[in-house]
């Protein structure tokens, strides 16, 4: 089996996949304070409790946009499923040409999802837009090239900077609101979160479309996918687990 690990800024995601099958996965908070001992533990809990047996773990995939975390999720690795973890960034196959003028500034997660994209959709020009604690927009060319992309305040953010710096505003949910034109504080805020997304992220695509070419498929993923998909004229398909997936690829391809 395989254990996959996506490392975010806020969320840390867990897969497991027997083969290409995903058996398992779980979503816990990231946090450089968590020793590797303590991941461990935390990680051989979540086995026990989706009846999985840790000992059949034979590799560690590892995307990370925490450098610090490094250290800890190797030993935490090397101790409770005895496999050197494989690190997504230079030196390690992806299959996929980074154009970036510096390909060691693309982050790991970017690349890894596009490449899952690129491998369910070969043959078409993708965008793929992660919606993290930045929400990021990835255009992937037809020949499977990373052509770069966009990078903005995630939604996330963008309501912690509201709330701290407007006093008399509220902290709300993250909720479509009944109606564009809000009646009251809070449905004004959820339609400015909500649909200003929306425009931001149709914006950008329409304006990737343009130079990638007709016939360019969009791809969300992210915790807040759904609800932004939900309004979105550019997003065609929702996918929860687009990282995991590529980590599992991109782990096939350094084994081979």
């Amino acid at each position: 089996m395989l254990l996959a690990i996506d490392v975010g800024n806020t969320n840390t995601v867990l897969g497991v996949y027997d083969g290409k099958v995903l058996k398992a996965h779980w979503r816990i908070e990231t946090t450089a304070r968590r020793t590797f001992d303590e991941y461990g533990i935390l990680t051989l809990q979540l086995f026990a409790h989706a009846n999985l047996d840790a000992k059949k773990v034979e590799a560690v995939a590892v995307s990370s946009v925490v450098p610090t975390l490094q250290f800890n999720l190797e030993k935490m690795s090397e101790r409770y499923f005895n496999a050197k973890p494989m690190f997504v960034g230079p030196g390690v196959k992806t299959g996929m040409p980074i154009l970036y003028d510096n390909p060691r500034e693309v982050g790991a997660d970017r690349v890894v999802n596009a490449v899952a994209a690129y491998e369910r959709h070969k043959g078409c020009s993708l965008i793929v837009v992660d919606f993290g604690t930045a929400t990021t927009f990835d255009a992937v060319t037809a020949k499977g090239e990373y052509a770069g992309g966009a990078i903005t305040p995630g939604i996330t953010i963008a309501m912690d900077a509201l709330t701290r710096n407007a006093s008399k505003l509220p902290r709300v949910e993250f909720a479509r609101p009944p109606h564009v034109i809000g009646k009251n504080t809070v449905h004004s805020m959820q339609s400015g979160l909500v649909f200003g997304y929306v425009a931001l992220v149709d914006g950008i695509c329409d304006r990737m479309k343009k130079d990638l070419g007709a016939g360019t498929k969009v791809i969300a993923t992210g915790g807040l996918a759904p609800l932004i998909a939900s309004e979105s004229k550019a997003i065609e398909e929702v996918d929860e687990f687009l990282t995991l997936e590529g980590l599992r690829i991109i782990h096939e391809r350094n084994q081979a």
